[in-house]
């Protein structure tokens, strides 16, 4: 039976067709629509839908018109205190977002030693996760994009940068994108310090090429690693 994992993240729907082995097609489509195009898309028939959304209401209702749509059961996937192996270090459980919880599912399914899992969307995510499983806990930051954004929105000087990143930047826009990377950059390496163990940094999102070039520690690049850990999950 193929599953049909759906991420709603805060930008957009991801979505993979995986058949207990392998992914048979993963893809993106914009919140506004994507429920609605998204059978059109899928290569076979999906005989459930296992689902993630830290979107709102109304993509909540989208997903669950297109499990009607299809004709098939949906189940939502919400933080809990363990699950496949990982437990989970909040002071509160529920209340770590879903698609955090998932992505650490997920790492543990692609690396079983110290990890620091970096999502990289529309906002930027740093968990600690030790090689016995436990989610020590992580940081969460604008990202890179938000905070260039934020800077053109709440200044009056300041552009919607368009620059590059420079050790030592000699104009605006280079210095702006500069100071959103180093930003998160020095918060992986701070967070990696604290932990007092040396991680493998496990990165995913939309930003992650700007991210992995300039990353001192040992980087592995996961694709869509929240679908990752919706497709561990059905498994365990």
């Amino acid at each position: 039976m193929n599953l049909l994992c759906l991420d709603a993240g805060n930008t957009r729907l991801k979505w993979g067709l995986h058949d207990g082995a392998r992914w048979l097609a993963q893809g993106a489509l914009e919140h506004a629509a994507g429920a609605e195009l998204l059978p059109a898309r899928l290569p076979a028939p999906a005989g459930r839908i296992l689902a993630c959304n830290v979107a709102g209401g109304a993509v909540a209702q989208g997903i669950e018109a297109l499990a009607a749509t299809l004709g098939v059961p949906l189940d939502w996937f919400r933080s809990s205190k363990s699950c496949c192996g990982v437990t989970n270090g909040y002071d509160h459980p529920a209340q770590l977002g879903a698609d955090r919880w998932a992505a650490l599912v997920g790492a543990r399914g692609v690396h079983t030693g110290d990890a620091l899992v970096v999502m990289a969307g529309t906002a930027t995510t740093i968990d600690v996760l030790a090689a016995d499983g436990r989610f020590r806990g992580g940081l969460i930051l604008p990202g890179l994009e938000l905070m260039q954004k934020a800077l053109a929105r709440h200044t009056a000087g300041l552009p919607e940068a368009r620059g590059a990143c420079r050790d030592l930047p000699t104009n605006t826009d280079d210095a702006i994108v500069s100071g959103a990377l180093h930003a998160t950059l020095g918060a992986i390496e701070r967070m990696s310090r604290l932990a007092k163990t040396d991680f493998r940094v496990l990165l995913s999102g939309g930003a992650a090429d700007a991210l992995a070039p300039h990353l001192a520690r040992p980087v592995l690049r996961v694709d869509n690693l929240v679908l990752e850990g919706l497709a561990r999950v059905a498994g365990c």
